[in-house]
């Protein structure tokens, strides 16, 4: 399913290793690798459109013009904690893209984000900029970290994660509209406390065992 807005990666694989991820009697280690794998099979997705221009190159047989990415490398932005396990899995598939972190926590009581760190490469102007989370709840910590990006001076920016909720689609698309949003499934709704439901817990704890 896509429009303007949003994309949904409905491949069978990827929605397989999506209820493996679910199970919440899935271990930690197999989580991390599920999610490392997904990763990639979206990043097909969201690199779909980059730019291509062609170089001559020499075969064994013969010369010819190939296709080449053009232009400079993408960004590749990490919403920490969790986004840390989408980001290892896209940098795999495309090992040249720029890195960089924004550190965001949600407070668990006015469900808002604060900012801890913001690290981002320069030239963000010129870039894709890929911003990966797992999760899009609430969509108030994704709203936080593209009004950084955007200040950083990104203006071509993706949002790449597995689960988003309705209630956060509808706040990304009312900030940032002109932010595409790539998941692997939109969920029922969020509850009372914030999280996905049926969703997958907390990624960042199921991640790193710290549940």
């Amino acid at each position: 399913m896509s429009d303007h807005h949003l994309t949904v990666v409905d491949h069978p694989l990827v929605q397989h290793k999506l209820s493996i991820m679910r199970d919440k009697d899935t271990s930690t280690s197999q989580f991390r690798q599920l999610l490392r794998e997904i990763s990639q099979l979206l990043a097909y997705e969201v690199t779909r459109n980059l730019t291509m221009t062609t170089k001559q190159i020499e075969t064994p047989m013969q010369m010819m013009d190939a296709p080449t990415l053009d232009g400079k490398k993408l960004a590749l932005i990490s919403i920490l904690r969790a986004g840390n396990g989408l980001l290892d899995g896209v940098l795999e598939l495309i090992p040249s893209a720029r890195v960089g972190f924004v550190g965001l926590y949600r407070d668990e009581e006015t469900l808002k984000p604060v900012q801890y760190y913001f690290k981002v490469p320069e030239g963000l102007d010129d870039r894709l900029v890929i911003a990966v989370d797992p999760m899009l709840a609430t969509g108030n910590s994704s709203v936080a970290a593209i009004d950084l990006l955007k200040g950083a001076g990104a203006t071509n920016i993706i949002f790449l994660c597995l689960l988003a909720a309705p209630e956060g689609i509808d706040r990304m698309k009312e900030a940032h509209p002109d932010v595409p949003i790539v998941t692997a499934s939109v969920d029922e709704k969020l509850n009372e406390m914030g999280y996905i439901v049926p969703g997958l817990g907390d990624a960042g704890d199921r991640m790193f065992g710290t549940k």
